[in-house]
């Protein structure tokens, strides 16, 4: 029922592009580490920027674990499933990298997302993959999709850049993951776009 692929095809990318959440796994090396699953969301926030590279908006918010896991080991896994329409679901195993506000690549990374970029985007993950795979997804529920939260935008935009930084250095696992580990780097640098 799986298949594996050598890239990300024509339709492979319509079904993610589709998609509106997708979830992206993460560990530290160390065996008694926390592994972190998140939902991603937000309309625009995920680019297939070619046929093995991928790219997301990592916003702000309570905690900066993927960020601080793919600084250590690059180690990422990003899943999408279809929860209307034909079932599928796919995984693209792969070496992340966060890519900061003061790195040389941040303004031509941010572009690729145009309005989808807000006041809180505090890195692009890049993903490089590794494997590309799909299975049946037979058994994902049917679910209606009922639209975009807004919620999350409307928070932080009503922040300015201070402010926003000044929320990153309160919260208690943005500038160290919960194992420890060097997460997002604080004071944030400025935005430049």
């Amino acid at each position: 029922m799986g298949k594996l692929y050598e890239r990300i095809d024509g339709r492979m990318r319509a079904f993610i592009e589709e998609q509106p959440i997708f979830f992206t796994a993460t560990a530290p090396l160390t065996g008694d580490g926390h592994v972190n699953l998140s939902p991603k969301g937000r309309a625009g926030t995920l680019v297939v920027i070619d046929e093995t590279t991928l790219a997301y908006l990592d916003f702000g918010g309570s905690g900066a674990e993927t960020i601080a896991h793919v600084r250590e080991n690059g180690r990422i896994t990003l899943m999408w499933c279809a929860f209307n329409g034909a079932p599928n679901i796919v995984r693209i195993h792969g070496d992340g990298e966060a890519v900061f506000r003061d790195d040389p690549r941040w303004d031509g990374l941010i572009e690729l997302f145009g309005d989808a970029d807000g006041p809180s985007a505090r890195a692009v993950i890049l993903v490089r993959a590794r494997r590309i795979a799909t299975v049946c997804g037979f058994a994902v529920p049917l679910m209606e999709y009922q639209g975009e939260r807004t919620l999350h935008a409307e928070y932080f935009g009503r922040k300015t850049d201070e402010e926003f930084n000044e929320y990153c250095e309160k919260k208690e696992f943005i500038g160290v993951s919960v194992d420890g580990l060097p997460a997002l780097p604080l004071p944030l640098p400025p935005r430049t776009v």
